[in-house]
């Protein structure tokens, strides 16, 4: 277990990097964006709570199997850090893809889960949204938590799409479901700007405030 040294100035968003494989965090350490402090790192359940609860960070990368702890392994560390919800963040990070290990951290508090094939600049992004109160996931995995957590449909009141033209209904799936606005204008052929102007376009119409509530909204309405 590790932490900055006190009294270190905090500049930028502070990460604490949980995984047990000490190869991997320093790889992910040197990968970050300079903006993004580690503030400390973990490889075990026990060492994980203890280093979050003493260094508080905006946002902590937890992978979901760690060594220690009762077997929980990521979920263990999550109902360990419960009271910290308020001002930490977690964002699950693993090799996994199974349906069954993104369902059941995010059920235990985590606000993203991203796997580690991503890229550095990826991983950067996905801890500046997740500090800024988005939900994150890779693409293909936001469909599992859609199916878990968007349960009997909604009624979809007709002016509530009628107020969506047909570019800002695409542009509103893909961003519901975790892509980011680079990946947005990749899928669309369109400038990232013009992502930014849909997006803002879509929560005026929808009269919501972030990319989170266009999750909820849009699985609410099994739209995605």
């Amino acid at each position: 277990m590790s932490t900055t040294e006190a009294g270190s100035p905090a500049q930028g968003i502070r990460v604490v990097i949980v995984d047990d494989h000490a190869i991997f965090r320093s790889g992910l350490k040197a990968d970050l964006d300079p903006s993004i402090v580690v503030a400390g790192e973990a490889g075990t359940v026990e060492e994980a709570v203890a280093v979050i609860a003493a260094v508080r960070p905006d946002v902590v990368l937890l992978d979901v199997h760690l060594p220690g702890g009762l077997g929980g392994g990521g979920r263990e560390v999550l109902a360990g850090c419960a009271p910290l919800f308020g001002s930490t963040r977690f964002l699950a990070l693993s090799v996994s893809d199974a349906a069954e290990d993104v369902v059941s951290v995010i059920r235990a508090g985590a606000r993203g889960y991203v796997t580690k094939t991503i890229s550095g600049a990826e991983i950067s992004d996905a801890v500046r949204r997740v500090a800024g109160g988005d939900a994150v996931f890779s693409p293909r995995l936001a469909g599992f938590v859609l199916d878990a957590f968007g349960t009997a449909p909604a009624d979809i009141a007709d002016d509530e799409l009628d107020r969506l033209s047909a570019r800002e209904l695409e542009v509103m799936r893909l961003i519901a479901r975790g892509y980011s606005y680079k990946e947005v204008a990749k899928e669309l052929f369109i400038s990232i700007k013009t992502v930014e102007t849909h997006v803002s376009a879509v929560l005026r119409k929808l009269q919501l405030s972030s990319r989170h509530e266009l999750t909820r909204w849009a699985a609410e309405r099994r739209l995605l």
